[in-house]
C-alpha cells in the first residue's frame, strides 16, 4: 500500500522537531561572487538528523526523519527530487532509501555544488573547489561549502583593483581642451583672412591715375615748350645778323 501524505506535511512536521545544536549555530556574513557581504548559506550534517535506528523504526518516525532532511537539503541539487520520488513509494522503499541510498544522493548533490562554485570564480576558489573535489569526502565537502569558500572568495575579492580612482581624473582633462582650442581657431583665421583680400582688391582694379601726379607732368610738359620756342627766336635772331 503506497502513502498518500502530502510532503508539504511532511515539512511542516520537520519544523516540530527541535534542531539539533550543531546546526542551530549562527553563521559570520560572507562574501557572495560579486564581493559583496551576504549572510552564508549553511550547509546542514544530513547524518547528524538520523538518531533512530532505521530498521526498528516506526512509519510515522520515518516520515517524520524524511521531513527533517528534505527541509535540510532543499537548496542542494538533485537530491530533493529523489526524496521526493521516495515520498510517493511505501515506507519499505522509504526505508531502504534512507539506509542505503541517501548517502550516495547527497555526495553526488554537495559535489555539484562544490563544482557550481567555481563558475566565474578567482584563482583561489578554484583552487580550494578542485582540493576538496579530488578528496572525494562529504566532510571535505561540507567544509569547503561552509567556510572554505568564504575564506578563499575574501582572498580574491581583495586581489581585485578598484576600477573608480582611474576613470575620475580621464574624464576631466580630455573634456576641458577639446573646447576652447576649437573657438580660438575659428575666429583668428577668419580675421586674417579678410584684410588681404581688400588689398587684394585695391590693386588689381587698373584704375587711371589722377589728382597731384597729373598737375606735375603738365607742368613739365609746358616748360619744355616754352624753353623750345626760346631757342628759336634765338636761333633766328644770330641767323639775321649773320646775313645783314
Amino acid at each position: 500500500m503506497r502513502w498518500k501524505f502530502p510532503a508539504g506535511a511532511l515539512i511542516a512536521l520537520a519544523f516540530l522537531v527541535p534542531a539539533a545544536p550543531a546546526v542551530a549555530q549562527a553563521q559570520a556574513p560572507g562574501l557572495n561572487a560579486a564581493c559583496q557581504t551576504v549572510e552564508r548559506k549553511v550547509y546542514k550534517d544530513i547524518r547528524e538528523l538520523v538518531t533512530i535506528d532505521l530498521d526498528t523504526a516506526t512509519n510515522q518516525q520515518l516520515r517524520i526523519l524524511t521531513a527533517d532532511i528534505l527541509a535540510a537539503t532543499d537548496s542542494l541539487p538533485v537530491l530533493p527530487d529523489r526524496i521526493q520520488e521516495r515520498l510517493k513509494g511505501t515506507p519499505d522503499e522509504l526505508r531502504a532509501f534512507l539506509k542505503k541510498d541517501l548517502q550516495t544522493h547527497w555526495l553526488i548533490a554537495l559535489r555539484i555544488s562544490v563544482g557550481q562554485t567555481m563558475t566565474g570564480a578567482g584563482p583561489n576558489v578554484k583552487a580550494a573547489a578542485q582540493k576538496v573535489l579530488d578528496e572525494e569526502a562529504v566532510d571535505a565537502y561540507l567544509a569547503y561549502l561552509n567556510n572554505g569558500l568564504y575564506a578563499a572568495r575574501a582572498l580574491d575579492c581583495a586581489s581585485q583593483p578598484t576600477a573608480t580612482p582611474t576613470s575620475r581624473p580621464t574624464a576631466t582633462p580630455t573634456a576641458t581642451p577639446s573646447v576652447s582650442p576649437s573657438a580660438t581657431a575659428t575666429v583668428v583665421p577668419t580675421a586674417a583672412s579678410s584684410t588681404p583680400a581688400a588689398a587684394a582688391g585695391g590693386d588689381g582694379g587698373g584704375l587711371p591715375v589722377t589728382g597731384a601726379q597729373t598737375a606735375t607732368v603738365a607742368g613739365i610738359g609746358g616748360a619744355l615748350l616754352l624753353l623750345g620756342g626760346a631757342v628759336y627766336v634765338i636761333g633766328r635772331r644770330r641767323r639775321a645778323r649773320f646775313v645783314a
